[in-house]
């Protein structure tokens, strides 16, 4: 998530001071990528810097307000439409922590593919429940919308992004099973159900409570 582009964002619509910046941010992305006023502040200090946004007075109670300048606004929108480069994908944890699990003495790589699809869907199920719950929002009539499809937004992707994880496990598992069959061609370890078949994950209960930051506003 860009910090730098998601503050210009917000500036666009009005200046702002620091801590209104990081509320504003953390509603619109339903705390998802939650912000310290520390980090608000050092990214506004370097868009001065570099002229993007401006100082642009105080408040009545003293703040200082922060204003996005005409090269700030430039920049915003060339980032609207520039695609996001995958050429220097982000380190992903699970996949250095499954690159590492092969071969490591004393690993059971199968058992740590378990517990994280276990974790995955758990988080699939979560999300899902939040979605049910922004959508009803947005639908009554009875939210902030902006705030509210945007939040329905960014749940979607964490739902298509789990969905995808899920299913890399089920490949993952399977290509195991595969290589560690017998040279000689004999018997090999069953593959479970779900690497052979690729099985969607469970439908969402709704018995467990959701332990994202968003809840709170539910």
């Amino acid at each position: 998530m860009s910090i730098r582009h998601g503050l210009l964002a917000l500036l666009e619509r009005g200046p702002r001071y620091g801590s209104q910046l990081r509320t504003e941010f953390e509603s619109r992305t339903g705390s998802t990528w939650p912000l310290n006023v520390g980090q608000v502040y050092t990214t506004l200090a370097r868009l001065e810097r570099d002229g993007l946004v401006a100082p642009g007075g105080e408040d009545a109670a003293g703040h200082t307000l922060y204003a996005i300048t005409d090269d700030g606004r430039a920049e915003l929108h060339q980032w609207y439409g520039r695609p996001v480069d995958r050429a220097h994908p982000p380190r992903d944890e699970l996949s250095i922590k499954l690159a590492m699990a092969v071969g490591a003495p004393g690993v059971d790589i199968r058992a740590v593919i378990q517990s994280q699809r276990h974790a995955t869907i758990k988080a699939m199920q979560d999300y899902t429940r939040l979605k049910a719950t922004a959508l009803a929002a947005v639908e009554s009539g009875q939210s902030r919308e902006r705030d509210d499809v945007a939040w329905l937004l960014v749940l979607e992707q964490l739902i298509f992004q789990t969905e995808a994880e899920a299913r890399w496990l089920d490949h993952c598992e399977a290509r195991l099973v595969r290589l560690s069959r017998p040279a000689d061609g004999g018997a090999a370890e069953p593959v479970p159900p779900q690497a052979a078949a690729g099985a969607e994950a469970p439908a969402p209960t709704t018995t467990d409570r959701p332990r994202t930051a968003r809840t709170r506003r539910s």
